[in-house]
């Protein structure tokens, strides 16, 4: 499963066109993920791109993206599949308005495919090539991680009523963890991993040149460079990502700003911080760091 990569610098050049720019360790193992049908495990800070890059790659690719949002108590039917109880109730009044009908012959009507509701892991294998996304598996419990292993060491899972579906070609999987807990070793070891970090301030300026082109070099590095500074803090909740950088300095350019100052950083805190005692906390400091 290539999928018309060829090399890491392939990848990279395709996640480029994008506006995502991958670094070499990043474009390599993607291109490993890709070549070896590995899932690709991304663990990182919030806003650092992880989800991002599986929204790239069905970009470039032009591969449909099925994304599995997970959370705490998700369980295997709602990643798996369900039934359209209220069809299943129509066809069998339409059955019982008919006439006389066998009671086997009917049983098995209600579990055909047309009543069959595909959740995001089955889709991803019915519609492969795709992307899978399995968007921060840390929040699952130890029992979801069990059903993503079988599912994610077999590319097939097994409905009762209806048979086993495989996918004809594996779809390249993307598990994101914000490492809120420790996944288990089990799934770690099926995955090719990769720790994504915040980028340095010539990279992040990059990527805010790529992905927000209005928004002038100079007011970049500006931006840039007071996000920098934020990150070296240890007194916030939150600090922000490249995505909230990017929110911040959109923000600034939709408000005409062309060199940020103390009173448009103090408006559009908003924009980059996400906890009132965070905001209060720079809104203090904000003329210390922008004298830096």
């Amino acid at each position: 499963m290539a999928l018309g990569m060829d090399s890491a610098a392939d990848v990279a050049a395709r996640l480029g066109t994008t506006g995502y720019l991958a670094d070499d360790e990043l474009a390599t193992v993607v291109f490993l993920a890709s070549r070896m049908q590995r899932p690709l495990l991304l663990e990182g800070e919030p806003g650092t791109g992880k989800t991002a890059l599986a929204e790239a790659l069905s970009e470039s690719l032009e591969l449909p993206l099925v994304r599995l949002q997970c959370y705490e108590g998700i369980d295997a039917s709602q990643a798996l599949y369900d039934w359209d109880f209220p069809r299943q109730i129509l066809h069998l009044r339409a059955l019982e308005a008919g006439g006389q009908v066998d009671a086997d012959d009917a049983e098995k009507s209600l579990y055909d495919e047309r009543f069959l509701l595909a959740r995001p892991v089955l889709a991803a294998l019915r519609q492969a090539p795709a992307v899978l996304l399995v968007d921060e598996v840390d929040r699952a419990d130890d029992e979801f991680e069990a059903f993503l292993l079988e599912v994610l060491s077999t590319w097939q899972v097994t409905i009762p009523e209806f048979g086993t579906v495989t996918a004809q070609e594996p779809p390249l999987v993307v598990l994101t963890s914000n490492r809120t807990r420790e996944l288990h070793d089990a799934l770690k070891r099926r995955c090719l991993y990769h720790w994504i970090d915040h980028p340095g301030l010539e990279r992040e300026v990059e990527i805010v040149r790529s992905r927000a082109p209005e928004v002038s070099e100079a007011l970049a590095r500006q931006v840039v460079g007071l996000v920098q500074q934020l990150r070296t803090r240890d007194d916030l909740l939150k600090p922000p990502g490249v995505a909230e950088t990017l929110d911040w300095a959109r923000a600034l350019t939709y408000l005409g700003t062309t060199d940020l100052d103390l009173a448009s950083a103090a408006a559009t805190l908003g924009a980059l911080l996400k906890y009132r005692e965070d905001a209060d906390r720079v809104r203090a400091a904000l003329d210390r760091m922008l004298a830096r």
